[in-house]
């Protein structure tokens, strides 16, 4: 690195800060109390800004370059614009604008203009506004380089200024503001203070990170500044008085680098522009350069004072320095190229701290961090030399493979050297220092040393045994040498008259290069001394490490490559050519290194028309292109032919497979012994698009298939219908055939389906319709087909069906005959109408029809439906799961009308189960009166849930009476899933004593005591247990409920159930008001069948004349008018009504047993009959209230008052229990 002085100023005062402009045409320095404006490209003092009263402290340029401010000890900052423009000022923090001499001042959304001839700016009197009064200098400002707010800083607090503000932020600081600096992406801004805090603030002034250094106010914070890259974007690094920080994370994370303790006075820092370096200045009157980690890489400029202030030019290598007597220094930082090469591995300095080592084949890079400055790199073979300021690190890699790129130390010399150039070899290390050349040990151990007679230009290891390597050195005086590293005595290869810029030697050591100080390459012989030839324009020369007679040079921005004696190839390239090897020239342009691909035609021609084809041969090996190895040419030299002919590893060279196949194949058919040249030579033409020669030549060898073949596979139809003539027709059937192949690869479908159908191949014919979706071409192959060939047809209803044709693949079906195949159609297409005509046509297939269906149903949420589907496909299995799954949900969802309908559902299955199975006769039957009696309570509790859960209850406060002391009734020891017994016991309690029933009331109330209550009931049940206290301890006689049979008046809490408790005839209940029905339940004597009894019932014999009279008692409260009838003493006594008189009394129940007398003497109109399907015997019940109708439902069997059932059947359109439609005739 060096540092080149562009030009030097002075001013009067000290340079307190400096800025740049955004695009680095100017340069702003506070000196004094004036700004000076400098042309950064020749010093050139532009324009003096005078708008400040005192000495001006700091300046910063926004980053887009049309305004930068000031601020100085007269507490106010000014803004200017990029025309030099005062256009605003603020001072006691206060905003006002102003113009040098054109004057603008904007208060109160109005602009006022006024021009002065007067030197000194023209400020209005704005009232300061209480509290935000700034009583100190400016210390610094910095623009956030996002919004283009402003800080500007004091001794005490700091403000946030943005042109859409009329009034800056103030915010206190615990001590004084030095310097100031916002991150790249506006978001943060760090104040670094005298007492040696660091403090990161937002962009709204709170406080975010605060970093105290150790010493406290003995370690000012005198400058501070972000990382500007975006890779670093939280970075900051800092100056104290005598100490040093490289970098420091802030935000998020702690510090990350170490304290780098200085012998002087820092006063300033600054970033390069990407962030890579960083410049430091202080007491020590010099500028030094730094790494972004804290390096010290060397000194830019030293000065006579204080340097006070530094900056980088923005995307440049240009830097200001400005010291304390007022001294400007502009320099230009030049940044030396240091690596090394050797043959395909390249390692070069980056970042001045680390060495990357490239791989220029693979481009495989690998990265040293050596953390100090890198001052030269030597690379040889598996070892690399890296000289450090006060050390050699020797590296050597992993392993002996040619691509292997992780290094490890091998030696450390920690001693300083001072060279020019460096070497390494096998064992050693060669310093080149002005005419001496030094060996040394990788142990530092100097072994032999030599003396020149002039200065040394050029260095090269030539290779060699380790220990005993070559050196080829290059004088000033034009003198060449070849050392050995074990020999002390150089060996003079030759003498020109001009100095020596570059060298180099040919592969077998027999030729030299030399490019000299007149731009001149010459090319010697080193054994006879003589110039062989010489070109002009070089400044760099290699040899082809593959090939003895060809070098190449640069110069002038051309690439010249020269093979033997033939004249100069020239091409376009920028750089120096710094290695050749193959096809590939290693150029070194600017910093970096590259390997370009250059075909060597050219070379190769000039062998070629010098009919030098083992040279050429090898030329082309280095690296050509297939247009060269092929040599398009329509008549070439026989010679040329027989070089490529002669030559397979041309063909392998260029991965031609087609020749190298071909000239296999005739190898391997040569010794098998055929000797048809005729025949060869055909393959020759065919594989040289000669193809009616070839032919020819087939046809003549008797091999006419394989000219057929050879116009099929090239797709020449036209060719091989002429070739082929009126021959046979099944060659006429292949050819067509292929070419409709052909037609099918080329995407002309419709072409290839014609010609696949004239061969008869409709097979492939259907399967390209298909892919295409063809449905009228498919239609009209299957309907030409004939029915006996099934596999074209079945493959075209297979598309059809897949086309969503299902008509038309219904009718290649039926015309293959296949009806599965159709009943599985209509089963897959759901058209199930189509489907179950079938299969009434065709009974064999119902389940293949009712088992999907039901599965259709059941995905479809058409549980009901597809129970019964199941059912009908003899499926008992799935139906009876489908329903209790149905049942499950239903209490688990609280549908408790739809969980009796679902259960009452299951036990008519059962029953169909015990009819159709006797094996499981008594099972389910057991299960069918155990799924009638939840269905049952279902039923009920229905009514009890609504009524709890609803505000509003639907039903009657009887019915819902009658209902509860059914259920308590009823229910069994294990309450059904989803019943609440507290619901019913509540229920059953408000309606009690709603009706009068306040015994039971109390029960109720006393039951739930012992029970879990919910939180919503518990108000309402303590409330009702209190009050009943206050009621009768008796139950209304209205409520108590009449038996029937023996007219004994049963309590309402009943310890039987729902049976009477004196001849234990139980109660028969209406499904929908819960009254207990005028009905009694007889049985049929022995010997009577149910037709039989039916046949009686409906005989309508004229019954006996009664004699009916009248007699009537009187009370005090009431008038009982009593009906007394006088049996005929004709007819006999009736047993049924013998049996209702009959008190019982017992506790075993006598059921009512009736001959056929009785049966004969029954109207039809009293006799109820549930007709239950077998196994299960019919009931009887005798109404013994004729004239109060009763309706029992067909289907389910289940007894309503007609009037309760009629209004159910208008409400819901069906019956309440079973859904049976109105409609649907009964079973």
């Amino acid at each position: 690195m060096r540092a080149v002085l562009t030009w030097r100023d002075k001013a009067e005062h000290c340079i307190n800060d400096i800025a740049f402009k955004p695009d680095g045409t100017q340069l702003i320095l506070a000196a004094g109390s004036r700004l000076l404006v400098y042309d950064t490209s020749d010093g050139t003092l532009l324009q003096p800004l005078k708008g400040h009263k005192d000495t001006v402290y700091c300046v910063a340029y926004a980053k887009d370059g049309k305004r930068f401010a000031s601020g100085s000890a007269d507490k106010s900052v000014i803004i200017w614009t990029s025309k030099l423009e005062g256009i605003l000022k603020y001072t006691s923090w206060s905003v006002m604008f102003s113009l040098h001499l054109h004057l603008i001042f904007l208060g109160l959304r109005k602009t006022v203009r006024v021009t002065t001839t007067n030197k000194d700016c023209l400020w209005p009197s704005v009232q300061n506004q209480p509290g935000q009064k700034h009583n100190d200098a400016i210390q610094c400002v910095s623009y956030n380089p996002i919004t283009h707010q402003l800080a500007s800083c004091s001794s005490s607090d700091f403000g946030l200024w943005s042109p859409e503000q009329k009034s800056v932020s103030k915010h206190k600081s615990s001590s004084k503001i030095i310097c100031c600096s916002w991150t790249n992406d506006g978001q943060y801004l760090a104040l670094g203070m005298f007492n040696g805090i660091i403090s990161i603030r937002n962009k709204n002034g709170e406080e975010k990170v605060k970093i105290e250094r150790p010493g406290g106010s003995l370690s000012p914070i005198w400058s501070i500044c972000w990382n500007p890259s975006r890779k670093a974007l939280n970075c900051v690094a800092m100056v104290m008085d005598l100490e040093m920080v490289f970098p420091l994370v802030c935000v998020l994370f702690p510090q990350i680098g170490k304290d780098r303790a200085l012998n002087f006075d820092p006063c300033c820092i600054s970033y390069f522009t990407k962030g890579e370096y960083i410049l430091l200045g202080g007491s020590d009157k010099q500028v030094s350069l730094f790494t972004k980690d804290g390096v010290r890489l060397g000194t830019v400029g030293e000065q006579n004072s204080w340097v006070w202030t530094c900056q980088v030019k923005p995307d440049s290598n240009y830097v200001v320095v400005g010291c304390q007597d007022g001294t400007i220094s502009f320099y230009q930082l030049i940044f030396s190229t240091v690596h090394g090469l050797y043959k395909d591995r390249y390692a070069y300095r980056d970042s001045m701290t680390d060495v990357i080592v490239q791989h220029l084949i693979t481009e495989q890079k690998v990265r040293i961090k050596c953390k100090e400055l890198v001052k030269k790199i030597a690379i040889y073979r598996n070892r690399l030399a890296i000289q450090l300021p006060e050390k050699i690190f020797i590296y050597e890699l992993y392993s002996e493979d040619s691509s292997d790129m992780h290094y490890r130390v091998k030696e450390k010399i920690v001693k300083k050297f001072e060279c020019n150039l460096l070497v390494v070899c096998a064992n050693h290390i060669i310093l080149c220092q002005e005419k001496r050349l030094q060996c040394l040990s990788f142990s530092g151990v100097k072994e032999r040393e030599w003396q020149m007679e002039s200065l040394i230009r050029y260095i090269k290891v030539i290779g060699g045994p380790p220990g005993r390597e070559g050196l080829l050195v290059g004088l000033k005086n034009g003198q060449i040498l070849k050392i050995f590293v074990d020999n002390l005595f150089a060996i003079i290869l030759l003498k020109q008259a001009t100095a020596v810029r570059c060298l180099d030697m040919s592969a077998s050591r027999k030729k030299l290069a030399v490019v000299d100080e007149n731009d001149t390459c010459l090319v010697y012989d080193i054994d006879t001394k003589e110039l062989l030839f010489q070109e002009p324009n070089a400044n760099s020369v290699a040899w082809n490490t593959q090939c003895e007679d060809m070098l190449c040079f640069s110069g002038g921005g051309y690439l010249n490559i020269k093979a033997s004696t033939f004249p100069v190839h020239r091409q376009k390239l920028q750089g120096f050519v710094v290695g050749y090897n193959g096809s590939k020239i290693f150029c070194l342009h600017v910093f970096s290194i590259s390997a370009v691909e250059v075909p060597q035609s050219a070379p190769m021609y000039q062998y070629l028309d010098r009919k030098l084809f083992k040279e050429a041969y090898q030329i082309a090996c280095l690296g050509v292109t297939d247009t060269d190895w092929e040599r398009p040419s329509p008549a070439p030299p026989r010679n040329l032919i027989l070089f490529f002919i002669s030559s397979p590893q041309a063909f392998i060279r260029v991965q031609d497979l087609r020749y190298l196949e071909l000239i296999s194949s005739i190898e391997e058919r040569k010794k098998r012994g055929e000797t048809n040249n005729d025949l060869f030579l055909a393959d020759v033409f065919s594989y040289q698009g000669k193809f009616h020669e070839a032919a020819k030549l087939y046809k003549r060898s008797g091999h006419e298939n394989l000219a057929l073949d050879m116009y099929t596979d090239l797709c020449m139809f036209e060719y091989a219908k002429d070739f082929l003539g009126s021959g046979d027709p099944k060659e006429t059937k292949m050819l067509i055939t292929k070419q409709a192949d052909w037609a099918r690869n080329i995407k002309e479908p419709k072409a290839a389906v014609e010609m696949y159908v004239s061969a008869g191949e409709h097979v492939k014919a259907i399967e390209i319709c298909g892919d295409h979706g063809w449905v009228d071409m498919l239609i009209d192959i299957a309907r030409k087909l004939d029915k006996a060939e099934r596999e074209p047809l079945l493959l075209c209803a297979t598309y059809l069906k897949k086309l969503d044709s299902p008509g038309y693949a219904a009718e290649t079906y039926l015309k293959m005959g296949d009806l599965k195949s159709l009943v599985q159609l209509h089963v897959e297409t759901q058209r199930w109408d189509e489907a179950f005509a079938l299969g009434e046509k065709n009974p064999e297939f119902k389940d293949d029809i009712y088992m999907p269906y039901a599965q259709w149903l059941a995905e479809n949420d058409r549980f009901e439906e597809a129970q019964k589907a199941f059912h009908k496909a003899g499926r008992q299995r799935e139906a009876v799961q489908v329903l209790e799954q149905l049942t499950n949900n239903a209490v688990a969802e609280s549908r408790f009308n739809d969980a009796a309908y679902y259960y009452w559902m299951l036990s008519m299955q059962c029953l169909d189960i015990a009819q159709a199975d006797p094996a499981q006769k008594d099972m389910m039957l057991g299960k069918f009166h155990h799924f009638q009696h939840l269905a049952e309570l279902y039923h009920g509790y229905h009514a009890i849930h609504r009524h709890t859960e609803d505000p509003f209850s639907v039903h009657r406060p009887e019915t819902l009476f009658n209902i509860s002391r059914f259920l308590l009734h009823s229910l069994p020891k294990d309450t059904p899933l989803g019943i609440s017994k507290v619901k019913i016991l509540f229920t059953l309690a408000k309606q009690s004593k709603a009706l009068g029933a306040y015994k039971l009331a109390r029960h109720a109330y006393d039951k739930l005591r012992g029970l879990y209550i919910p939180a919503r009931f518990q108000k309402s049940i303590e409330l009702g247990t209190l009050t009943i206290r206050a009621k009768p301890f008796h139950d209304s006689e209205e409520l108590v409920p009449l038996c029937y049979r023996c007219s004994t008046n049963n309590p309402l809490l009943n310890n039987l159930g729902n049976v009477c408790i004196n001849c234990r005839q139980p109660f028969i209940f209406s499904a929908s008001s819960y009254d207990v029905l005028h009905l009694v339940e007889f049985y049929l004597e022995e010997g009577i069948t149910d037709e039989e009894a039916i046949s009686l019932i409906d005989l309508e014999v004229p019954r006996p004349k009664q004699d009916n009279r009248q007699q009537e008692i009187a009370n005090s409260s009431s008038q009982i008018l009593r009906l007394v009838e006088t049996k005929d003493s004709m007819g006999d006594e009736d047993p049924f009504t013998a049996k209702l008189s009959f008190e019982q009394g017992g506790s075993e129940f006598v059921p009512v047993v009736v001959s056929r007398l009785v049966l004969r003497s029954m109207s039809r109109r009293d006799v109820l009959i549930k007709r239950w399907p077998p196994p299960l015997r019919w009931q009887y019940f005798r109404s013994l209230l004729p004239d109060v109708s009763i309706t029992m439902c067909p289907s389910c069997f289940q007894m309503f008052h007609s009037e309760d059932y009629e209004l159910l059947v208008l409400q819901h359109g069906c019956c309440p229990y079973c859904r049976r439609c109105k409609d649907d005739p009964g079973p």
